[in-house]
């Protein structure tokens, strides 16, 4: 394999899937390269392509394989090195070709991901960072003000920040996904006001932000922004998150559960399933911990589609025999 283009259900966007292991060391750590291969992609009819991933066999003994990421940003010779993104994750797994399960490190956010492929040709996405609940929160706090909405800042995988949906003046699923350009704006500010919070750059891809509601019984509506506007569906790493910040006493999340008095986790609630309702169908995430520890969040029912396999690359990234 050369570059794959392979498409995650749920993604705004297929993922440009490179062979680290045919690239020379240090390949595309460059800005400069990276703007000839986007430039590359838009001239062949692949502009659609924001998002890369580099992927090879894992030096690390308890790792089959080691996953880079890299978010193409707006402006055209803006990338995001930060980010974690997990349809991407996925996206590389699939066209590894490898079968069975098969542990991946995220080595841009540190994080150990677990992909277990199901007898229907769907994968759970699983990420398994053992973590207090206090260790989610950034700012130390459940709880904040930004733009002068009541907000929470968690980081499980990508760091979000999740605004009630009836903070915005959306009292129904179907004011939330029909949101427009207004909402957009001010989640896209208070994104902003928690980049500078955290020591983030306002231009960045981080922190994502998501608007939640509790329209049904059992189940949360939520709709993200991307770097270029509303999100399609949601991010795996945002269901990932807001099922860890639904067990964390006083975030938007937990207050919106049926009954937020309960302990997150106990001796006998240790998986918690959570349907979330998205602009492009439901999603079951599902997160384990006991007492006060989040054990693991995954995602099930996730699919993956190879578009074209073995590309040839731009003439300035030279392949490796």
């Amino acid at each position: 394999m050369i570059a794959d283009v392979v498409r995650a259900e749920g993604a705004p966007g297929p993922t440009l899937v490179l062979d680290q292991g045919r690239l020379p060391r240090g390949a595309l750590a460059l800005r400069g390269e990276l703007s000839a291969l986007r430039r590359w992609l838009e001239a062949t009819g692949r502009g659609q392509v924001r998002k890369i991933a580099l992927v090879g066999p894992s030096p690390v003994a308890s790792y089959d394989v080691d996953y880079r990421f890299v978010q193409c940003l707006p402006e055209p010779d803006g990338f995001d090195f930060r980010a974690g993104c997990g349809h991407s994750l996925l996206a590389a797994v699939v066209a590894s070709g490898r079968r069975g399960p098969v542990r991946v490190r995220a080595v841009t956010t540190g994080d150990p991901v677990l992909c277990l492929p199901r007898p229907d040709g769907s994968y759970t996405v699983r990420l398994e960072r053992a973590v207090p609940l206090d260790g989610l929160l950034p700012t130390g706090r459940p709880l904040q003000r930004l733009c002068g909405l009541p907000v929470s800042l968690v980081r499980y995988g990508n760091p979000y920040v999740f605004v009630a949906a009836r903070d915005l003046g959306l009292s129904s699923r179907a004011a939330l996904f029909g949101a427009g350009a207004e909402v957009l704006g001010r989640l896209l500010g208070v994104r902003a006001a928690a980049a500078r919070l955290l020591g983030l750059p306002t231009g960045g891809a981080l922190p994502k932000v998501a608007a939640v509601g509790a329209f049904l019984p059992g189940r949360l509506s939520v709709r993200a922004a991307t770097v270029a506007g509303w999100h399609p569906g949601l991010a795996l790493t945002g269901g990932v998150c807001l099922a860890a910040a639904r067990g964390v006493p006083g975030t938007v999340p937990w207050l919106l559960s049926e009954d937020p008095r309960r302990r997150p986790w106990t001796a006998g609630d240790r998986v918690r399933p959570l349907r979330l309702d998205t602009p492009s169908g439901p999603v079951l995430v599902s997160a384990a911990g006991s007492g006060r520890h989040l054990a693991h969040v995954a995602v099930h029912g996730k699919r993956a589609r190879v578009l074209e396999r073995s590309l040839p690359l731009p003439w300035r990234i030279h392949v490796t025999a």
